[in-house]
This record gives structure tokens, C-alpha cells and sequence, in this order.
């Protein structure tokens, strides 16, 4: 609500919600578990006190009637969530319609009956007359049967929080009682039971973290007590360890090796001569021979 006509916090509505009557030519000003925003004067058949803690209504012809007074209590049903607004305006009489069918269906009957109407009357004012007068007020209020609304909360995501879109299903056939639905995240489940327990990867995780312990623990045991080895050779089935290792080592370098093969090489000179081959050998002994030969000559 707003304080002094402004918004006390920054993301505070400055109107009530609203939702289309169509068919029933009017539409709806409500608001959730709280009074609506607008400032209402006056309404059909509620007192003056009362108007502060209208929470929804609408208008027709010029006059404003309320469909529900505050309240702040949620229902669940089943898993449905739902708010009641009740003591509302006085529902309307029966309608000019149903007075006129039923008065050409009882038209023989109509002397009759105008007598015997007349007799109830004159015995209720009586009786409200006594009973006022004992009481020292009218109770007739009290008997007067008022509108009241029902909102259905469903839950939507796909809404930001803070937003609701609001339906207006339908009404009773007396206009006594207003139905609407309204989807908001704020019906969503916002907690989250915390875990109870393990699921079933993490029971599993943890039967084979024991089974480890008490194979590898066991086998030290076994191994440096009975067969009196030390070392990495305690370990349980060291020989079958170390052949695995050995074979996944030899499979290592072998795919390594594989891919060094594929790798571009740079081009030019991949490896000079040293001068030390056979061929150079033979080459010398006969750069020898021939400068011998050329000494004996002289």
C-alpha cells in the first residue's frame, strides 16, 4: 500500500491487480492478503469502518460493490492453494426474471396466496419487533447472505517474481460468490528439502572405497607377516600389478610414437656428413698412393 500517496519501498505497485469480466460486463479490482491500493468511499451494503479492509470488488452503474474482505489466510487442498475473501456486499435479490416466472406459474393461486403472505408478514415484523426490543438492535444483518471470492494460486516460472496474471473463471448463478485463478512464481515451492541421505551412486562410491581398504590393508598384512616381504612387493598380487603396468607402459610408448611419426618434419638438411665412413677411408688411401707415386717419380 502506498504511504502518504508514495511507494514506501522501491518495488511497491502503485494500483491493485486487475482481471477481465468479460461476459459478465463489469471487470475486477482485487488485491492479495491485503486491502486494494485505490481509495474507496463508499460501497453498496458495507459500513464505513469496513471500506479500509475491502480486498477486491467492482463497479456497476456508478456503484462500487466489494466481493471479499481482507484476509490472510492460505488453504491448501490437496495440493491446490487457495485464498477466501468473504463478507462481501449483500447478495443481490432474486432477479426480476425469476420473480415474473414464478408469478405466471402460481397466477391461480395468487389470492391465496397474497393472504397468507400478508399473515407471515405481519407475524415476522411482530417477531422483529419483539426481539429488537429485547435485544436493543436489529440482528436482520446477520442473516443477509454477502459476496465472497475465491482465488486459486497456481504456480508459474515462467513469470518474474513480483508479476501474476489473474483469470476470472466464473461465478455463481446468485452472483454470490466470484472465482478467479491467478498464476505468480510467488506459489511456487521456493525451499527445498535438504537430502536425507546417500543416493544410490553414493552408496555404491562407498561399499567399493571399503572393499579397497580391506584389500589393499588385508594384503600388507598377509603379505609382511606370513610371506615376510618388503617393500612394493607387500602389496597384494604384486606380480599381476606390475605385469598390468608394464603392459599399459609398453601400450603408452607405442601410441606416442605413433603420433611423433605423424607430425610435420622441417625441411633441408636432416644430418651432415662426418667424414668418418668407409667411403672416405678409401679416399684417402688413394690421395696417399698418389702422392707417393709422384715422390718416387722425382
Amino acid at each position: 500500500p502506498l504511504v502518504d500517496h508514495k511507494k514506501a519501498h522501491k518495488d511497491d505497485r502503485t494500483e491493485s491487480w486487475h482481471a477481465r469480466g468479460y461476459d459478465i460486463g463489469t471487470n475486477f479490482t482485487l488485491n492479495f492478503c491485503a486491502p486494494v491500493i485505490e481509495t474507496i468511499e463508499e460501497a453498496v451494503g458495507i459500513k464505513e469502518d469496513l471500506l479500509k479492509n475491502i480486498s477486491a470488488f467492482y463497479e456497476w452503474k456508478g456503484k462500487k460493490y466489494s466481493i471479499g474482505q481482507t484476509s490472510t489466510e492460505l488453504v491448501f487442498r490437496g495440493r491446490e492453494l487457495s485464498l477466501n475473501y468473504t463478507n462481501g456486499s449483500p447478495c443481490d435479490s432474486p432477479s426480476t426474471h425469476d420473480r415474473r416466472e414464478l408469478k405466471h406459474n402460481d397466477d391461480e393461486d395468487d389470492d391465496d396466496d397474497d393472504d397468507k403472505k400478508k399473515g407471515d408478514k405481519k407475524k415476522d415484523e411482530d417477531d422483529r419487533k419483539s426481539h429488537k426490543g429485547k435485544s436493543g438492535k436489529d440482528d436482520n444483518d446477520d442473516n443477509i447472505r454477502r459476496k465472497s471470492t475465491l482465488i486459486s494460486l497456481a504456480c508459474d516460472q515462467n513469470l518474474p517474481l513480483g508479476k501474476a496474471h489473474i483469470s476470472f473463471i466464473g461465478t455463481s448463478p446468485d452472483q454470490c460468490t466470484y472465482f478467479f485463478r491467478a498464476k505468480t512464481m510467488a506459489a511456487c515451492g521456493g525451499v527445498k528439502e535438504p537430502p536425507t541421505g546417500l543416493g544410490a551412486g553414493g552408496v555404491f562410491f562407498v561399499i567399493f572405497l571399503i572393499f579397497l581398504a580391506v584389500y589393499v590393508l588385508g594384503g600388507i598384512a598377509y603379505q609382511r607377516t606370513v610371506q615376510h616381504q618388503r617393500g612394493w612387493r607387500q602389496l597384494p598380487n604384486y606380480n599381476v600389478w606390475a605385469s598390468i603396468f608394464s603392459v599399459l607402459r609398453e601400450i603408452i610408448i607405442i601410441l606416442t610414437s605413433s603420433c611423433s611419426r605423424l607430425l610435420p618434419r622441417r625441411q633441408g638438411y636432416n644430418q651432415l656428413p662426418s667424414g668418418r665412413g668407409r667411403g672416405s677411408r678409401a679416399d684417402d688411401e688413394n690421395r696417399l698412393i698418389d702422392q707417393l707415386d709422384e715422390e718416387w717419380d722425382d
